[in-house]
């Protein structure tokens, strides 16, 4: 298969790699967003960028295994992107598409652009029948950037992805079809859209959020003792469905594992709220409805100590607020067991409207409990 060279209308140039693109090559994948997600060698050498762009280019465009493209400026001829087909299979009529983006080329769309020709050479010149992009979970933009041109996710692939320890991480996994194509984004991961808004957000969480009172940080590991003693508090167990018994290892997962995976997976934010001399106070969290992507359910918990000085209201407050602002939640639902007038006090506080009770709609341990049920819209924020 001998090398080609693709011009878009919107001013890129996808080319095959020369040698003497290494030293932009060198120093694009000095970048820490690359080597973070991407398999390129770390520490990044001048000779892995010689191989690359030589040898290694050469071999695949011959072999048929591959057909790495450079993404040029086609007014300057600066580097901006690698874009092509990482994994290329003709006689099965199927690749997989893969980029990354120089840093100082971020910003312009440019994997979206550079993606969206690679695909179209492919179905229209190669005659494949089935692209593939995937992803590391967390790599919220480049998954936005496969979204525009059409590619369809559907879970996650439990270590789909080869890791930098010898292992695996876990992957989104896009597929592409002959005909899906999109020349324009769809609306929803348009910019300024709902789902590249929520995008952005996931990729960038907030080191702290103002909260009244208190603030809105990341839970820490120094934080271990009080989870604990808060999640082993009476009222606490009562009304929420933490395990009986709640031991320290199991606040570790929850510190480690459970609101950062949120964060990764874009399922939800999770925060610690934090008093003013910033000692943990209590956890107040958004996840998004699997089936419904603009409606969120909040949940929170108070430390035994911090009950009862406004802080539960505001860190609520400002996490409804994030969930509308930057997760771009039409609806943010409520629950609590039946009787547990406390949340339900916070909750009509930061506006929520009580629509009921649900029978049986709560589960804790086991056990179906019947539930108050409200609904906060945007212009309900008190």
């Amino acid at each position: 298969m001998e090398p080609i060279e693709l011009a878009t209308a919107d001013g890129l140039v996808l080319r095959a790699w020369q040698p003497d693109d290494a030293e932009d090559v060198f120093r694009a994948c000095q970048d820490p967003l690359i080597q973070r997600w991407t398999m390129v060698p770390a520490p990044y050498l001048r000779e892995h960028a010689e191989d690359y762009t030589g040898p290694m280019t050469r071999a695949a465009w011959a072999a048929q295994t591959a057909a790495p493209l450079g993404v040029f400026d086609a007014r300057s001829g600066e580097l901006l992107a690698s874009a092509g087909l990482v994994v290329l299979d003709l006689p099965n009529r199927s690749a997989e598409l893969g980029t990354w983006v120089a840093p100082w080329a971020r910003g312009r769309r440019v994997a979206e652009r550079a993606g969206r020709a690679v695909a179209h050479w492919a179905f229209e010149v190669l005659g494949l029948s089935r692209l593939v992009w995937r992803a590391e979970v967390g790599n919220h933009a480049s998954r936005l950037s496969a979204e525009r041109i059409g590619f369809t996710f559907d879970g996650i692939v439990r270590a789909g992805l080869p890791g930098r320890d010898g292992g695996f991480v876990d992957c989104w996994h896009g597929v592409l079809l002959p005909g899906e194509v999109c020349d324009t984004p769809p609306a929803w991961v348009a910019p300024g859209g709902p789902g590249a808004r929520r995008a952005y957000a996931f990729s960038h969480p907030p080191a702290r959020l103002p909260a009244g009172p208190c603030t809105l940080r990341a839970l820490r590991e120094t934080d271990l003792d009080d989870v604990v003693a808060t999640f082993r508090d009476p009222e606490t167990v009562q009304w929420t469905s933490i395990p009986l018994d709640y031991r320290p290892i199991q606040g570790l997962d929850f510190i480690r594992v459970g609101y950062p995976a949120m964060w990764r997976r874009g399922t939800g934010a999770g925060f610690a709220f934090a008093d003013s001399d910033d000692r943990f106070a209590g956890t107040a969290d958004v996840r998004i409805h699997p089936l419904d992507p603009v409606t969120g359910e909040v949940g929170y918990s108070a430390a035994p100590w911090a009950r009862g000085k406004g802080y539960t209201t505001e860190a609520v407050r400002a996490v409804c607020a994030f969930g509308f602002e930057r997760l771009a939640l039409g609806r943010i639902v409520w629950r609590a067991h039946l009787g547990n007038d406390a949340s339900r006090r916070v909750a009509e506080k930061v506006g929520f409207v009580v629509e009921g009770v649900q029978r049986e709609s709560c589960v804790q341990r086991g056990r179906r409990l019947d539930g108050w049920m409200a609904t906060l819209l945007p212009g309900d924020l008190k």
